[in-house]
């Protein structure tokens, strides 16, 4: 194909046919045209955007670059959830065994950090031997046996969001609403879902930093759903300010596991039985929210959610001893306590610098080859509109180094704005697009 022209044609705000995407698509994944090309379009589509049909060609093409599964064999109806990103979100490591835990099978497509948010494969490599790679009848034998796989993008599910997934996180090409769609989609439909619930942040620490934006987001996912024959709801939720404490590859694996005990931070918990609800309704596993929230509540309590994700753990090769004991996870060799020096109310945080904070302490990469510090990262428990006197602990960075951590420590503070009157908090959860 003419890749200058398409370039061209795109950078001059022009629409791309069809044919040129799903070419583009092919010969990229097939390493015909060089990564510096597939850059200028990446970008040209980030300035110039893409319409309906273009971003909706674009997800079939990525999600028919390799094998599409039909997981029917093995289920008879298969929901996945996906978040657009976020700083401390964990949220897939409870939610996938919950809902597991209640019945429904859960086969999910997961991704690596991206800009500031972490990313759900990079969190799980903090067990010692896991591995997201697997082959198709592996995938679905899997699926068969716990009812639960979290697997990366491979050879022959979506190979081309994985090429595109790691360029665009060191083009400045991330916070593309049609390259999010793409992405997030594209790996959805490839997985073989029935079934999809979205989880897409809006704030300071997501890509879409309004409520407008958001919807943009959740709508555009929500029609490619659609035109697929997928049941698909977008819940639109806060990323104003992390979510949970912890922030870090092993720290929100032990938060994680910790919400799977039923001691986890409330607000982060209210979160995932909320995302667990919607899923047990899209799979007609209960008839109201209501009752998934109490479902996902039960099976915390009865100790199988843990059990369901130990068993995903064991499948995918990790080490079950630090599921069972989490000081077995990656341990930082520094830890120093954050203490308020003034009197006030959190009046705001700036999340998306949090976020950048945790990737130059090594909790995330800078350039496609950078290694993961899986021990890293923030112990962070404020929230907007909490009251501090002077001398309070409020969180802890966890570092390797010894100037990444005063690096980390400078940042952090710049990203807490404070107030002398009172903060209202800010609601985790604002509307669902359906």
């Amino acid at each position: 194909m003419d890749m200058v022209n398409v370039i061209e044609t795109k950078r001059d705000g022009e629409e791309l046919s069809t044919q040129q995407i799903r070419d583009f698509i092919t010969e990229y994944t097939a390493e015909i045209i060089p990564d510096y090309q597939a850059a200028a379009l990446l970008m040209a589509i980030y300035l110039r955007g893409m319409t309906r049909r273009e971003t909706v060609d674009l997800t079939l093409a990525i999600a028919a670059s390799g094998n599409q599964l039909d997981l029917h064999d093995v289920a008879p109806l298969v929901v996945d959830k996906h978040s657009s990103g976020g700083v401390g979100d964990k949220t897939t490591l409870v939610v996938q065994p919950l809902v597991a835990a209640c019945g429904v099978p859960v086969g999910k497509m997961s991704g690596r950090g991206l800009g500031s948010s972490g990313g759900t494969l990079d969190k799980m490599e903090s067990f010692r031997g896991w591995s997201s790679s697997m082959d198709l009848p592996r995938f679905k034998r899997q699926l068969a046996e716990i009812g639960l796989v979290l697997a990366g993008q491979t050879a022959v599910l979506a190979p081309a969001d994985g090429k595109l997934y790691a360029l665009r996180d060191v083009t400045g090409t991330v916070a593309s609403t049609p390259l999010i769609a793409a992405s997030i989609m594209s790996k959805k439909l490839a997985g073989g879902a029935d079934a999809i619930v979205l989880d897409v942040k809006m704030g300071s620490g997501a890509f879409m930093p309004n409520l407008e934006a958001a919807k943009e987001l959740s709508r555009i996912m929500v029609d490619i759903g659609k035109d697929a024959g997928r049941q698909t709801v977008a819940l639109i939720t806060d990323m104003n300010q992390p979510l949970g404490h912890a922030i870090g590859n092993a720290l929100e694996v032990k938060e994680a596991l910790a919400t799977l005990r039923g001691e986890g931070p409330a607000e982060f918990w209210a979160h995932c039985q909320d995302v667990a609800a919607y899923m047990l309704l899209l799979a007609g596993n209960v008839d109201s929210l209501e009752a998934g929230r109490e479902k996902a509540t039960a099976v915390i309590k009865n100790g199988r959610a843990l059990e369901k994700f130990r068993q995903m753990v064991v499948a995918q090769g990790g080490n079950a001893s630090q599921v069972d004991d989490p000081t077995l996870l990656p341990q930082a060799a520094f830890v120093e306590d954050l203490v308020v020096p003034r009197a006030g109310f959190v009046k705001a945080l700036d999340t998306g610098r949090i976020g950048w904070a945790g990737v130059h302490l090594g909790a995330g990469r800078l350039v496609k080859s950078d290694t993961i510090d899986h021990a890293v990262g923030f112990i962070l428990p404020i929230m907007v509109g909490d009251k501090v006197t002077e001398g309070d602990v409020i969180g802890s960075i966890h570092a390797n180094d010894a100037e990444k951590l005063a690096e980390a420590r400078a940042e952090l503070w710049a990203s807490i704005s404070w107030s002398e009157t009172a903060v209202d908090p800010l609601p985790h959860f604002y509307t669902a697009v359906t």
